[in-house]
């Protein structure tokens, strides 16, 4: 079983906002982490249910990744993931037309909004799913606080805090 560290974002029926996003050119874009230097998989687009998921993984990070073939991993403690995280939001901050993004570990069970409103009600209120990004419609159809910030305009989130020490770190 994959365990992937990736960007995950919902773009919800909108085809034309996925595909602007997938075109992406990944091979400008190798991020930091410490002294690593790692690129990006072309994005994947996939249905998930009702909406368009798109995908964007480091290069030899995740766990058992198929896109990473014989790749060795790259040992990454918090701190670098973190400063990866911090990258591929930059790089969300460049799309638009999305439903709901997050960065992290699997991260795709918190982009439904049918999960949201059922599964993760507390959490979202409680402001504990840092680094979730909704669009401003979901945002006030969840009936949340001003606790989130402006990710960019119409675009809100409770800013993401890093990794932490797991068994998917190297630390």
């Amino acid at each position: 079983m994959a365990i992937c560290f990736e960007l995950v974002v919902n773009f919800g029926d909108d085809v034309e906002a996925a595909q602007a996003a997938a075109r992406i050119d990944p091979k400008p874009w190798v991020l930091r982490a410490g002294a690593h230097r790692i690129p990006l998989h072309r994005p994947t687009l996939a249905k998930v249910g009702s909406y368009i998921e798109l995908s964007v993984l480091p290069i030899a990070v995740s766990w058992n990744c198929g896109l990473d073939g014989s790749l060795p991993r790259f040992q990454l403690i918090a701190a670098e993931l973190t400063e990866l995280g911090h990258q591929l939001y930059e790089l969300l901050g460049q799309f638009h037309g999305y439903v709901a993004a997050k960065v992290g570990w699997d991260p795709e069970a918190l982009l439904d909004p049918a999960e949201l409103r059922s599964e993760w009600s507390e959490e979202l209120k409680d402001g504990s799913i840092h680094g979730l990004v909704l669009c401003e419609k979901l945002h006030a159809e969840l009936d949340l606080s001003a606790d989130y910030e402006v990710f960019q305009p119409g675009y809100r989130w409770i800013p993401y805090r890093g990794e932490e020490l797991s068994g998917l770190t190297a630390d």
